[in-house]
Formats: structure tokens, sequence, C-alpha cells
């Protein structure tokens, strides 16, 4: 049978993200073929910058499903965006082509017929302008989805954050029992049909060492009965300090950390696999992965940029 495609929206023009999707197209036993959406004027710059080659096959949107696609060429539909450099400075001059980049994608898997996405970076602040919070939400809106989950996933071990792009300030009063829940049974549900186990789940406090100075403390009010009631039903635990739980002879214990907010997991995640890791979203009616870094203005042109991340998210879509 053959395997069914990765459909790719490549994202900020100005990025590091082609360069790494030309690495990653040099791994072998790639089966799934990849189908790039972005465009043809900016990739034939930068694999020319990049020095890299490869032949490009033009695809149709709308009828490329029954053509044999392998990735002996680059499979590309075409969003134009014109720009005379490789690599210009990051600005909002992009967003008509990133959008329309998207909703290309969006197209594609309302179809039913590709259930595997994965997005290039883009710049929050250009392409989002304070809309969404994230390009998640920005996903999830596009397909009327409320109910979704940042999971940051490695094999050794994944995090995941209740609240994301949000403020500090903003973290306290947008945790909620109904949140934790909900994002409790997507990630348990992920691993039961990708994995077919149940997760051993770790539940962060809010708080250093869970204690509060206030006569209000989350990790007592709203953490503690949530972790006993789903006791019944889920492999879970805690809350517990966040300034320990990272430690090699705890977190070895555990498939899962859940923190209450963004840098609180994903700042030791990233400390401990760098580049070994990927963003999933779940809560989609598809697969949908981010590999974990942004633009990365700095290393536009340089070809330094480590494709592990693009990497893993294409082999774990290859098996999924």
């Amino acid at each position: 049978m053959r395997s069914r495609p990765i459909l790719i929206v490549s994202g900020e023009p100005n990025s590091i993200f082609l360069e790494i999707f030309f690495k990653a197209l040099k791994t072998k036993k790639i089966k799934s073929p990849l189908i790039l959406i972005g465009s043809e004027n900016i990739l034939k710059k930068q694999m020319k910058k990049l020095n890299f080659k490869k032949k490009i096959r033009l695809l149709d949107k709308k009828n490329f499903y029954n053509k044999m696609l392998d990735n002996n060429s680059i499979n590309l539909i075409n969003i134009n965006f014109n720009q005379n450099k490789a690599f210009e400075k990051i600005s909002s001059k992009s967003n008509s082509y990133i959008k329309r980049s998207f909703q290309t994608a969006f197209e594609i898997l309302k179809t039913n017929k590709i259930k595997k996405f994965i997005n290039g970076p883009i710049s929050k602040k250009n392409f989002l302008k304070k809309k969404y919070l994230g390009i998640t939400e920005y996903i999830s809106s596009n397909f009327s989805i409320n109910k979704t989950c940042m999971l940051i996933y490695s094999k050794d071990l994944s995090v995941s954050p209740i609240t994301t792009h949000l403020p500090i300030k903003l973290v306290t009063k947008n945790i909620n029992k109904k949140k934790i829940i909900e994002n409790i049974k997507l990630i348990n549900g992920f691993y039961e049909v990708n994995f077919g186990i149940k997760p051993k789940i770790a539940v962060l406090g809010l708080n250093p060492h869970c204690e509060s100075i206030h006569a209000y403390n989350e990790d007592e009010v709203i953490l503690k009965p949530i972790i006993k009631k789903l006791k019944k039903y889920y492999t879970i635990s805690g809350p517990y300090p966040a300034d320990t739980i990272f430690m090699k002879n705890i977190r070895k214990k555990f498939d899962v950390i859940i923190g209450m907010y963004h840098d609180q997991v994903l700042t030791p995640i990233k400390t401990l696999f760098e580049y070994d890791a990927i963003n999933i979203t779940l809560g989609l009616p598809f697969i949908r992965i981010s590999p974990d870094h942004g633009p990365n203005e700095k290393m536009m042109g340089k070809n330094k940029s480590n494709p592990l991340s693009l990497i893993r998210a294409i082999k774990f879509l290859d098996k999924h």
C-alpha cells in the first residue's frame, strides 16, 4: 500500500525552514511523499543560495490525489510570491503569501484525503498581529476547533503546557479544571492510539514548591482535587514542584510532564533534548506537527541550521 502524503506549508519565506527542508530530503527511507506548499520563486532562489540541487515537480492543488508521487523531486504546490533576493528582513510583506499558503493547505486537509500536516515557522508578531496566541490557535480557528492541546513530544519524555503563549500575568486566570481535564484526555488518547499505552503523567504545581503565602492556593484548590478524581481513569500523579521534576532519576518515571505555563516545561525540555523534539497539536482532525524552532532570522542563508526537529517530524508521520 502506498504511504499517504505529508502536506508541508513552508511558512515565513525569510527563515531557515527551506534550508532544513533541503537537509531533511537527503535523509534516506522517507516513505511518505512530501508535498510542499510555497513559492517556486523563493524555492529556486534559496536552492541556488544554499547550493542544493533537485528537480521541482509542480502540482495542481485540485487534482494531484491520484498521481504517483515520490520524493525524487520536490513536489510543489506553487503560491506566488515575488521577492528579489533569496533572503530579506522579516516583515509583514509576506503576510498575504503565508495566509494563502495556509488556506491552500486547509482546503486540502478538509477533503480528508491527507491527514498529515507540517507547518514551517512564522513570525507571530508580523503574521498573527495579536489576533491569536499562536499558530496553533490560528489553525484551530479555521477548523472551528476549541479543544486543542500542545504536546512537545520526544520518545524519552514529552511535555505539555496548560496555557501556551500567554503573558505570565494572565496565566493564573486561565488555569481551570475544565482545561486541565480536556488536555489530559487528549494526551492520554494520543498515547493510546499511537503507542498502545496509558502514559504515566506528572502534573506540576503552579507555585514554587506547590506552596503559596496567599489564602488561595491553586495547587490545593484546583490541582489536587482534579488529580485525585482522574486517578480513577488515568496513570496520573502530582502536583510536583517544578524545580526538581526534571532531575534524571525523577523524570525517567514519566512519559509526560504537564506544566501550568509555557516556559515552565518548554525551557527544560529544550535544554535536555535541544532539537530532538517536535510540537504536536492534539485535538485537530489530522496530525499537525511543527518543528520546534522559529524563523531564526540570524541564521538565514548560512547553511548551518540543525534539521533534526523536522526530520523527527517527518519520521513520526511516516510511522503514524
